[in-house]
């Protein structure tokens, strides 16, 4: 029997998207397989997580890291995150919806600036915002930085947080700072969303540089 991920989606005729996701294997992921591949957690400069696989799992991934490795997180769908996992996200990536639920009572403004600061103070060593067509912010004990958006016409924006969160751990794992690595990330976002599908939307890297 193949427990496979089934997602159902649904897309408005401005490009934006609403899905139900099953997680069918994602959510078979247990600590256990974490605590059997240790070794690739060790030897990874990255590593990348979100909330389809249980959250006891992504505990123990981050029980497991290496002191090298650097934790990204996007937790979606969102759910409020323990202190452990919280202080080992480097960033923590969330869109609008994402960075509300996590705050909570918390989030007592409607400016996303001011939701990279509270997020920042709960303890992650950085946040990014995504905020669609509007670009996305970059929060550290540096400051928040904006990062422009890239204009394109929607078509679908299923999978552009996939997109956007892989593209920045991709350019985190070779060097590049925080800010670089999120622009790269907006471009790839911004390819994917001028077509349609999850998977089939995402660039090559010699379209991001054309």
């Amino acid at each position: 029997v193949v427990a496979r991920r089934v997602a159902l989606i649904t897309v408005d005729p401005s490009g934006d998207n609403s899905i139900v996701v099953s997680p069918g294997a994602n959510g078979r992921l247990t600590p256990g397989d974490v605590r059997a591949a240790v070794s690739l957690f060790h030897a990874s400069r990255v590593v990348s997580a979100q909330l389809e696989i249980p959250l006891e799992t992504v505990v123990e991934v981050v029980r497991n890291l290496s002191p090298d490795s650097r934790f990204v997180l996007n937790p979606s769908p969102p759910r409020p995150l323990p202190t452990q996992v919280l202080a080992a996200c480097d960033p923590l990536i969330v869109n609008e919806h994402e960075a509300k639920v996590i705050l909570g009572d918390a989030c007592v403004s409607d400016v996303p600036e001011d939701w990279a600061r509270l997020l920042l103070a709960k303890g992650p060593r950085s946040v990014v915002v995504t905020l669609g067509a509007e670009g996305s912010l970059v929060a550290s004990s540096a400051g928040v930085s904006r990062v422009a958006p890239v204009k394109v016409d929607a078509v679908d924006t299923t999978g552009a947080g996939d997109a956007f969160t892989a593209a920045l751990a991709f350019r985190l794992g070779v060097g590049a700072p925080l800010v670089e690595a999120a622009s790269y990330a907006s471009r790839v976002g911004a390819v994917a969303v001028t077509r349609k599908g999850a998977q089939d939307s995402f660039p090559t890297a010699e379209e991001v540089g054309a």
